[in-house]
C-alpha cells in the first residue's frame, strides 16, 4: 500500500508538471503549500518589471473568490533555492504585469510578492528559470483585502510616437496638455480644450539629432509665456524652444556628448531666468546657465563623483531657507564603481555654490534608486522623502522624515514600505485622492496612500502602466490628478474630497514660478508644495501646484513665496477652484507694517481723491491698494501726496505706501 501511494503521488506530480508548462495549462492554486517541479515550460513574453527573461517557466493561476491581499512566497526555512517570481492579470493572450520579485530582502535568493486580488479576477503566477531550473516549495497565503480608495477610468487618447511622457501646459492657458515627440523633426501637442477633450497640432522643428530617450523637462526659459522643452538622450541634450506666439519651435542641440539621466529646469542663480540641470551617468553633473540669449555649458560643483552614477535629480527646499537644494538619487550602474550608489543631498549655500551634506543629514542612502518622491508627508511644513528602489541589492525603499534641523530620521519600519519589494524607476508624490495627505506613485503599478503619519497602504486596484512612461496632470480640469500611459489616460474618477489648484505667473521670478514655495492654510493646518520641473526619473509632470483638502470647507490663506523673495498672500480662497497668482499682485506680509503715525489719510472714506499728510520726512513715491483678500487692485505713483481711487468699487481696502528706500507702510482705506 505504501508503494502504491508513493507511485500515485509521483504520478500526480508528473501530471501536474506537464499540465503547467504554458499559460493555457496553468495549475489552479489556493492558500497552502506547493511543490514546484523542474522549470521546463514556456516563459512569458514580457518580463514584468525585471531584467531579462528566463528560457523556461512554470505557470499557476489564482482566481479570487472575494477581494483579498495575496502573498506568494518561496521564502521557507531550510530551503535555499534562487527563484524569480512574476504575477500577471488579464488573459493568456494579453497579460498585464501586476508585480514581480527577485531576491526578497533577508531571504537570500528566494522571492516573495504581495498583491491585491479582486473578486472574480484570475492572476497568473509564474516562476522562471533565470537563475535555476530546480524544483522547490512555495506558499500561497490570503489576508483581508487592502481597501480600494480610488479608481481610474481608462480613456483612449490620440497620441503619436514613442516619447509621449510629458504633461504640461504648452499654450499659456494653464490647462495641462500632452506632448508627444514623434521623431527628430516632429512633435505633436494634444491641447486640452476648456470644454473637455484634446485638439492635436503637429509641429515640424529643425532636426534636434536626438530624442528624449532618457528624460524630458519643460519650462519657459525665455519668459515669453510659452513653455520650452529639454530632451535628454544617450548622447547629450537639446533645447526645443517655442517662438513668441507659441506657433512654432526651433532647436538648439548642444555639442557636449554624454549619457544623460534626469533633466530639470531651475533658476540656479535666481536671476529670473531658468537654467538647466542635467544628470551625467558617467561623470560629474552638467548644468547650462541662461544669460538671456544662450544656455551656456558648465560642469562640476553639483554632484562631482568622478564616474557619475547620477540618475534622478530633484530640486527641493529641504531646509526652508528660501532657495532650492538638490537631491540626487544614485545607482551603481553606468560604471560608477564603489560609492557611486550613495545618494547625495546638495545644500544650496545661497552664493552659487553647493555642499554635499548627505552624510550629516542621514540621507547618504546606498539603496539602488533611480528617483525619490519628495513632499511634506506629515504636513509639518518640512519636506520629507520616500527613496524608492529599482533593485533590492542594498535593501528596500526608505521613508525619511525631515527633522527640521537639517537632518532626517529613517521611519521606514512600519511605514508599509518595509514590506513592499516591488521595483520602479519612477517615484513621485501627489495627493491623488485629495484627502490632504501626499501619496506615492511608484512600484507595483499602484498608489501607496499616505495618512499623514508616514504610514502608506497600497490601493486595492492595480493599473496597467508602463514601467517608466507615466506622466501626471489634470487632463480634464476637474481637480483630480490623472495618469497618462501612452495612448491611454487613466482618468481619476475622483470622490467628494475638495481641492485647490494654484497656477503661477512670475514677473521678477521666472515666468513659471519654478522654485516657488506654495503654502495653504485651513482646518488641516498647513500644506506645502515646491514648484518643480522634472520629478521622478524621466517624465515631465504638471507645473500647476495641486492640493487636496479632504472635507474642509474653507481655505483661510494661501501664501506664495517666489524665488525673487516676493511674497503674495491671498485670504479666504474658495475650495474646488483654480487660483491664478501673478507675482507681486497680492499683499505680502512684509507690506503690512505699522504706520508709526508717519501718515494720515483724508478724506477717509473717500469717493475719488485720497490725500496723505506725512510726518518725520516720510515722502511716499508709490501706492498700492489691495482688496482684503490680498489681491492688488491698484498700483500708481503718488503725485503731490495724493492718488485717485475713483475706479475702485465701494468697500474696505488696504493702502500701502512705498518710500524712495522701498520701505512700506500701510493703513486701511474705505471707498464710498
Amino acid at each position: 500500500m505504501r508503494k502504491i501511494i508513493s507511485f500515485f503521488v509521483v504520478l500526480c506530480n508528473i501530471t501536474w508538471g506537464i499540465a503547467q508548462l504554458t499559460c493555457a495549462s496553468a495549475i489552479d492554486i489556493t492558500p497552502g503549500t506547493y511543490t514546484a517541479p523542474l522549470i521546463t515550460g514556456t516563459p512569458p513574453t514580457t518580463v514584468c518589471n525585471l531584467a531579462n527573461l528566463g528560457q523556461a517557466a512554470i505557470w499557476y493561476k489564482y482566481t479570487a473568490t472575494e477581494n483579498k491581499s495575496v502573498t506568494v512566497s518561496s521564502v521557507m526555512a531550510g530551503q535555499n533555492v534562487d527563484t524569480r517570481l512574476m504575477v500577471y492579470a488579464g488573459s493568456c493572450g494579453a497579460l498585464a504585469c501586476i508585480t514581480a520579485n527577485d531576491d526578497f530582502p533577508g531571504s537570500g535568493f528566494a522571492s516573495q510578492v504581495t498583491f491585491g486580488a479582486i473578486a472574480g479576477n484570475t492572476y497568473y503566477v509564474v516562476f522562471d528559470n533565470r537563475w535555476t531550473s530546480l524544483g522547490f516549495n512555495f506558499t500561497v497565503a490570503e489576508a483581508p483585502p487592502i481597501i480600494s480608495r480610488l479608481s481610474f477610468l481608462p480613456q483612449t487618447v490620440s497620441v503619436a510616437g514613442t516619447y509621449n511622457n510629458c504633461i504640461v501646459d504648452m499654450n499659456g492657458d494653464y490647462l495641462d496638455d500632452i506632448v508627444s515627440v514623434v521623431n527628430n523633426t516632429q512633435m505633436v501637442i494634444s491641447y486640452q480644450q476648456p470644454g473637455g477633450g484634446f485638439n492635436n497640432v503637429t509641429y515640424t522643428i529643425p532636426s534636434t539629432t536626438i530624442l528624449p530617450t532618457w528624460s524630458i523637462a519643460a519650462g519657459d526659459y525665455d519668459n515669453n509665456g510659452f513653455n520650452d522643452l529639454m530632451y535628454g538622450s544617450g548622447t547629450g541634450i537639446a533645447f526645443v524652444k517655442a517662438n513668441a506666439g507659441g506657433t512654432g519651435y526651433t532647436s538648439d542641440r548642444k555639442p557636449q556628448s554624454f549619457l544623460t539621466q534626469r533633466t530639470n529646469f531651475i533658476d540656479i542663480n535666481k536671476d529670473g531666468k531658468l537654467d538647466a540641470f542635467v544628470c551625467d551617468d558617467n561623470a560629474p553633473n552638467r548644468f547650462y546657465m541662461n544669460d538671456g540669449t544662450n544656455m551656456n555649458h558648465n560642469q562640476g560643483g553639483m554632484g562631482d563623483f568622478p564616474s557619475g552614477g547620477n540618475y534622478g535629480s530633484i530640486w527641493v527646499d529641504y531646509d526652508n531657507d528660501g532657495d532650492m537644494d538638490l537631491y540626487i538619487a544614485k545607482c551603481s550602474g553606468g560604471g560608477s564603481g564603489p560609492g557611486g550608489n550613495i545618494d547625495e543631498l546638495l545644500r544650496n549655500n545661497g552664493d552659487g555654490t553647493f555642499t554635499n551634506v548627505a552624510a550629516a543629514a542621514n540621507m547618504a542612502n546606498p539603496t539602488q534608486t533611480w528617483s525619490a518622491a519628495w513632499g511634506d508627508f506629515n504636513n509639518d511644513g518640512w519636506m520629507d522623502a520616500v527613496v524608492g528602489i529599482n533593485a533590492t541589492t542594498n535593501g528596500l525603499s526608505k521613508v525619511m522624515k525631515n527633522n527640521g534641523d537639517g537632518t532626517f530620521k529613517d521611519v521606514s519600519v512600519g511605514s508599509g514600505y518595509d514590506v513592499v519589494n516591488n521595483l520602479s524607476r519612477e517615484y513621485v508624490a501627489y495627493d491623488f485622492d485629495n484627502d490632504g495627505f501626499l501619496d506615492v506613485l511608484g512600484a507595483g503599478n499602484t498608489i501607496m496612500f499616505g495618512d499623514g503619519t508616514f504610514k502608506f497602504s497600497p490601493n486595492l486596484n492595480t493599473y496597467s502602466l508602463s514601467a517608466d512612461k507615466r506622466p501626471i496632470g489634470d487632463l480634464n480640469n476637474d481637480g483630480f490628478l490623472d495618469i497618462q500611459n501612452g495612448s491611454t489616460v487613466l482618468m481619476n474618477v475622483g470622490n467628494s474630497n475638495k481641492w485647490l489648484k494654484v497656477t503661477l505667473q512670475g514677473t521678477q521670478s521666472n515666468r513659471n514660478g519654478i522654485g516657488a514655495r506654495v503654502e495653504i492654510y485651513g482646518a488641516w493646518g498647513k500644506q506645502i508644495r515646491d514648484v518643480q520641473s522634472g520629478v521622478g526619473f524621466g517624465n515631465m509632470n504638471t507645473l500647476n501646484a495641486h492640493f487636496g483638502i479632504g472635507q474642509a470647507t474653507a481655505i483661510t490663506k494661501v501664501i506664495v513665496k517666489w524665488p525673487s523673495g516676493l511674497v503674495d498672500t491671498i485670504y479666504n480662497v474658495t475650495p474646488n477652484t483654480t487660483l491664478h497668482v501673478v507675482e507681486g499682485s497680492y499683499l505680502g506680509a512684509k507690506d503690512i507694517q505699522a504706520t508709526q503715525e508717519l501718515f494720515t489719510v483724508y478724506p477717509n472714506p473717500s469717493d475719488d481723491i485720497v490725500n496723505f499728510k506725512t510726518k518725520n520726512d516720510f515722502i511716499p513715491t508709490d501706492a498700492k491698494v489691495y482688496e482684503m483678500s490680498g489681491r492688488m487692485v491698484l498700483q500708481t505713483k503718488v503725485e503731490r501726496n495724493s492718488i485717485s481711487v475713483k475706479q475702485l468699487n465701494s468697500g474696505i481696502y488696504m493702502l500701502v505706501l512705498v518710500d524712495k528706500n522701498g520701505k512700506t507702510y500701510s493703513q486701511k482705506l474705505t471707498k464710498k
